[in-house]
């Protein structure tokens, strides 16, 4: 088994605490050398600005490919394309192009009445700058909001069709829920690449609610090998052997390229992909 390509994604703090850990994050897993590392927005995209100092920095200071997260939360189209340019002037042309979450105290995402009503138009406005490579957001599990999965795969073409070169997938537990997803996109016409995300599982009980909110289903065998596991003081050796597991049948299904959901834990991950084969290549000393 070859050493997949990989990915991160990495979220901005909103303390010292969390700025500690963040950077204690990038630093763990830069070594590794990433095709690339995404940087999220908060929830109702209230770490914007805290989105674009990370971004900035990890490009500056580590010299990695990052792809910022934009939304289409609470902005104007005029004031969301402006922080695009701003990050295509700091040399940062990926992005990772989202509706958005709805805004705290809401109960689902309503447009600004100037900004853009969903992520179809958030993809074409950024094409058709041509100054960016614009990934999106695809859900091998039917997503809250959706009708059904079919609704998914035809709004995944609909964001392809407007200018996305890549997806990556919600998170799930099972291999072959990615490899449905991956065959029903193929019958549907879509060809662009589709990651598969991955959530190094930290902790369990916060792991299963975050499952619940964004509709990823939970094995039943999963509850019971946790239940074990903590009780034995053994979650963090369960976790890695079950990424593991889950990451090799991926590969062996002819998948190249994992995006792992750091949460900025870094120590989960990078055991995972030294499992997998994934070697330090990059000296951090002649990183600045």
């Amino acid at each position: 088994m070859s050493a997949p390509h990989i990915s991160f994604e990495f979220f901005p703090p909103q303390s010292l605490e969390a700025s500690f850990r963040l950077w204690e994050t990038v630093q763990a897993l830069s070594p590794l050398a990433p095709d690339f590392v995404s940087v999220t927005y908060g929830a109702g995209g209230t770490t914007r600005d805290l989105t674009h100092e990370a971004v900035a920095t990890i490009h500056q200071h580590y010299g990695l490919n990052v792809a910022a997260h934009l939304t289409c939360v609470d902005a104007t189209r005029q004031e969301t394309l402006t922080i695009a340019e701003e990050y295509a002037k700091a040399g940062v042309h990926e992005i990772v192009a989202l509706r958005g979450d709805a805004p705290k105290g809401k109960d689902r995402f309503e447009p600004h009445p100037d900004g853009f009503a969903n992520s179809c138009e958030l993809i074409q406005a950024l094409a058709d700058t041509g100054k960016f490579n614009i990934r999106v957001g695809a859900y091998p599990e039917k997503h809250p909001e959706a009708a059904d999965s079919a609704a998914d795969i035809e709004w995944l073409k609909r964001k392809i069709d407007a200018g996305a070169s890549s997806a990556i997938t919600q998170f799930f537990f099972e291999a072959e829920t990615f490899f449905r997803f991956r065959d029903a996109c193929e019958k549907a016409g879509i060809d662009a690449l589709i990651i598969p995300g991955v959530l190094p599982i930290e902790n369990w009980a916060g792991t299963r609610r975050f499952a619940a909110r964004c509709g990823a289903n939970v094995p039943d065998w999963m509850d019971d090998m946790y239940a074990k596991a903590i009780r034995d003081q053994r979650e963090d050796l369960l976790s890695i052997a079950l990424a593991t597991e889950l990451c090799s049948d991926l590969i062996d299904g002819g998948v190249e390229h994992l995006h792992f959901y750091t949460l900025n834990r870094p120590h989960l991950t990078r055991d995972i992909c030294h499992a997998l084969g994934v070697e330090r290549k990059v000296n951090l000393e002649n990183v600045a």
